[in-house]
């Protein structure tokens, strides 16, 4: 029976291949041993694997495992109702055993794969994959901690059926597991952006990490719920996201920008979970806005500039460093021409620069959606104790996030090695506009104010400050 099911499986007509499969699963819900096999299993993994694969196909197989468990479980429940009657006389906690470990070892097989198929572009081989899971997880058959990034990712799903099972998912892991979210948190938010770029392939616009109905929330707003409520786990997860904007860690923009929207949207509820936020923005931006601002520098003054001897008499002949004064550092023509062959350096600084800008602005919208005051800002101390900032937050609704030179970016495009004129102005424009954000910095440092950012990217400068040299 099984070899005949087995040839039609490969049948070239999609109706035979999709009622063969079925065959085949009902056939293995009463003989476990075929689903270890080497022909099922290769069957299985190829279909779930095959991104081309059909819809049909591909849900017809996780419908069969899925019915497998299901059937399993009731068979278990049986014994179980069994032993209880006659647990005196035969030994039937032991067979129950045995049949506990068939169904994990079927899904250690299959884990990997169905959890891929979570990250699919049609909803309904996502929802078909999430009920697998949530029947391996209801048993206990695998490590639920494989499983958290992808219920995370699941969370972000635009489908509202899929968020809620994989919410009630990771609320029953915490509760049983505490730890096991905060764990994985980073995985799953970068898990769900994988997914969201998926699903918005065909859209042109810029991956947003929010999602805007009454009003605008974090796609990850439920693990950030969960895991809030422990203070450390809640400062740790901050500042891993925080980290993200490092210049070392060359994340992608278009990732900063989703994680930002998070940052920007999370359910925050007391005065210490925003400050915390900001406290370590003003940190990071005046470290790495200076040695980004030298990155910017050794990058345009490795190629000897064309010029006239007069005006670059300071210059090295060797291909050694150039020095020049700063009213040439303000000059677009005198950078644009040492900008060097290779770009590489210059385009990555590029990069780092919107992540730096980025946090400052993301600073701004948290400042003005929670009313927070400069005072308040600059007084803040992480060390202090927890009853200090656990005064209750208002938030208003009509504050938006907009890191706007970061989306420009990210629709129209990084130059290409080969720059264009324009290219080069946008990158000399760049390294202008980290230079004076190292100025402010400064200025404010010395008279002991908050730092901002410019207000061409949506923040609010000190008229006084701008006649300061």
């Amino acid at each position: 029976m099984f070899d005949v099911l087995f040839y039609f499986c490969s049948h070239e007509d999609e109706e035979v291949r999709l009622k063969a499969i079925s065959g085949t699963g009902f056939l293995c819900n009463r003989h476990a041993t075929f689903l270890l096999g080497t022909k099922i299993k290769t069957m299985y993994c190829d279909v779930l694997e095959n991104r081309e694969a059909s819809i049909k196909l591909l849900c017809q197989v996780l419908k069969n495992i899925q019915l497998y468990l299901t059937e399993e479980d009731e068979r278990m429940r049986r014994a179980d109702a069994e032993w209880n009657r006659l647990g005196n006389k035969e030994d039937l906690k032991e067979m129950g055993d045995v049949q506990s470990g068939m169904s994990s070892s079927v899904m250690q097989l299959y884990l990997k794969q169905v959890m891929e198929a979570m990250m699919h572009k049609q909803s309904v081989v996502r929802l078909s994959a999430l009920q697998v899971i949530i029947a391996t997880l209801k048993q206990g058959l695998v490590h639920p901690v494989q499983c958290v990034p992808y219920l995370i990712a699941m969370g972000s799903d635009s489908e509202g059926t899929i968020r809620i099972k994989a919410d009630q998912q990771l609320s029953d892991i915490d509760s049983r597991y505490p730890g096991f979210i905060q764990m994985k948190a980073i995985a799953g938010i970068k898990m769900a952006f994988r997914l969201q770029k998926l699903l918005q392939d065909d859209d042109t616009s810029p991956l947003r990490g929010m999602r805007e109905k009454d009003t605008c929330y974090s796609l990850s707003n439920h693990v950030y719920s969960i895991i809030r409520g422990h203070r450390q786990h809640r400062r740790a997860l901050l500042l891993c996201l925080l980290n993200l904007f490092d210049e070392q860690a060359k994340t992608e923009l278009d990732l900063l920008v989703f994680v930002a929207d998070n940052l920007a949207y999370f359910p925050y509820v007391v005065q210490d979970e925003p400050l915390f936020v900001m406290h370590h923005i003003e940190i990071r931006v005046s470290v790495s806005g200076a040695n980004l601002l030298q990155s910017f520098k050794d990058s345009f003054l490795k190629k000897q500039p064309s010029r006239p001897a007069s005006r670059s008499s300071r210059s090295s002949v060797d291909g050694k460093k150039v020095e020049f004064s700063d009213d040439e550092e303000e000059d677009e023509d005198i950078l644009m021409s040492l900008i060097p062959d290779d770009p590489t350096q210059l385009l990555e600084c590029c990069v780092a620069s919107q992540a730096c800008i980025m946090l400052l602005v993301l600073k701004q919208h948290l400042k003005d959606m929670y009313g927070f005051r400069d005072s308040t800002i600059h007084r803040y101390s992480p060390t202090e104790a927890a009853k200090v900032y656990d005064k209750a937050l208002n938030r208003k609704s009509n504050v938006m996030f907009n890191p706007a030179r970061a989306l420009e970016l990210l629709s129209v495009g990084q130059p290409k090695m080969t720059l264009t004129d324009r290219d080069k102005r946008d990158i000399v424009a760049e390294y202008l506009d980290v230079s004076h954000v190292g100025l402010i910095e400064q200025v404010l440092r010395m008279r002991d104010w908050p730092i901002f950012s410019f207000s061409c990217y949506g923040v609010n400068i000190d008229s006084e400050l701008i006649e300061l040299n």
